[in-house]
């Protein structure tokens, strides 16, 4: 596939960045505004409430994470034309304003409303007020045509099995090589699923300061291992799916995940959870394994389109970022094709060669970029799971 004129059609962000969807979000800082925002997108069709069980009592790296967590989910959703389609809702007014002055730094006002002291009745009224005017002010933006170099692409595999690293994941690195060049900004993670190959993605960092910060990462990781005094990583890593798909060990996930970053990408820097890259290229992000946590991890981020192989089939979405899965398990492919946006099982059968999958690929990256809906947009898989580092105070 010739890459070098591929163009694509977005929505200019206030900030400069590139969007391929268009939504207007009702945001809860914490769970107990979770009955306000769903109120509110009941009241306000069109719109989408993120509910989720956690914004209390957390503190210090946690409570960081859980800021900047929602912070970037009310950014990557931010369009142009007047006013942000975000509104947030907290319990607390202090916490609500710091989400609502992150996601204003986006260039535009972002209304909050604290339900202290108001009650749920008056802050579902005036929130659904603010969320109708959004709605009907963003259903007029309007795509315009972009280069390639303005996509922001994310990777992490799930329910792995043996076609995963022969077929999915390799079609995966195939598209990520062709995308590279094109200074398309990439980024794969799942720190816990390279045990064992972590030395072959130390080798792909581009210089001895992006190595030492992944080893970094990885030996974190390692010491919460023996921290809690886990030896062995059974039951979680691999999972009891990837051992009826015929995986052994984590060292043989491990080597089919890397698969993913394909043969020629280097990588350029190393990512927080949910922090956001400065410039194109390949980075890795330190993140759970975890479908849910890691793809609303990435959305936070800032990732627009995500690539998401699958042996034995997963069903993952999230309420921001197109997840496009795809199988090279012939079963998966039958049993599960409401959940499959591409079926590369040809290339194990050897009815297609591997760069043929690769533009495949990239030609369902961009007509979902476009506008076609995934999968799991169709269905309404709406996966939105925070990241948790400690327990709460």
């Amino acid at each position: 596939m010739n890459l070098s004129k591929a163009k694509f059609w977005g929505y200019k962000r206030e900030n400069g960045r590139i969007g391929v969807r268009n939504h207007v979000i009702v945001l809860p800082v914490d769970d107990l505004a979770n009955a306000a925002c769903e109120a509110v997108a009941n009241n306000i069709k069109g719109a989408m409430a993120l509910p989720h069980p956690y914004g209390r009592l957390q503190f210090g790296a946690d409570l960081e994470l859980h800021f900047r967590t929602l912070i970037g989910t009310g950014s990557t959703t931010a369009a142009t034309l007047g006013l942000e389609p975000v509104v947030v809702i907290g319990i607390e007014e202090e916490w609500t304003k710091r989400v609502v002055d992150g996601i204003a730094k986006t260039g535009k006002p972002v209304p909050g409303f604290g339900i202290e002291q108001h009650g749920d009745h008056d802050t579902i009224m005036r929130a659904s007020k603010a969320a109708k005017q959004y709605l009907q002010w963003s259903s007029e933006l309007r795509r315009e045509e972009r280069p390639l170099k303005d996509l922001w692409v994310s990777t992490k595999c799930g329910e792995s099995d043996t076609t995963s690293g022969c077929g999915a994941n390799p079609t995966v690195g195939n598209a990520f090589d062709k995308l590279y060049p094109h200074k398309v900004t990439l980024v794969f993670g799942e720190t816990t699923e390279i045990t064992g190959g972590e030395h072959l993605v130390a080798a792909r960092c581009r210089t001895p300061e992006v190595r030492k910060q992944f080893m970094a990462m990885f030996d974190r990781y390692q010491e919460v291992i023996n921290r809690h005094k886990t030896s062995d990583l059974m039951d979680s890593q691999p999972t009891k799916g990837n051992i009826a798909g015929g995986l052994t060990t984590i060292e043989e996930k491990a080597l089919g995940n890397i698969q993913k970053i394909g043969k020629k990408c280097k990588i350029i820097g190393v990512l927080d959870k949910a922090e956001a890259p400065t410039r194109p290229g390949l980075w890795f992000m330190d993140s759970s394994s975890a479908a849910a946590e890691m793809v609303t991890l990435l959305a936070a981020s800032g990732y627009v389109v995500h690539f998401f192989p699958t042996g034995q089939g997963n069903v993952i979405g999230n309420p921001i970022l197109p997840v496009i899965k795809l199988t090279a398990n012939p079963r998966t492919a039958r049993t599960m094709s409401e959940h499959v946006d591409l079926d590369v099982s040809g290339l194990l059968q050897r009815q297609k060669n591997m760069d043929q999958c690769g533009d495949e690929l990239l030609e369902m990256m961009l007509r979902t970029c476009n506008g076609r809906l995934t999968c799991a947009e169709a269905l309404g898989h709406r996966e939105f799971v925070l990241t948790r580092l400690y327990e709460s105070a």
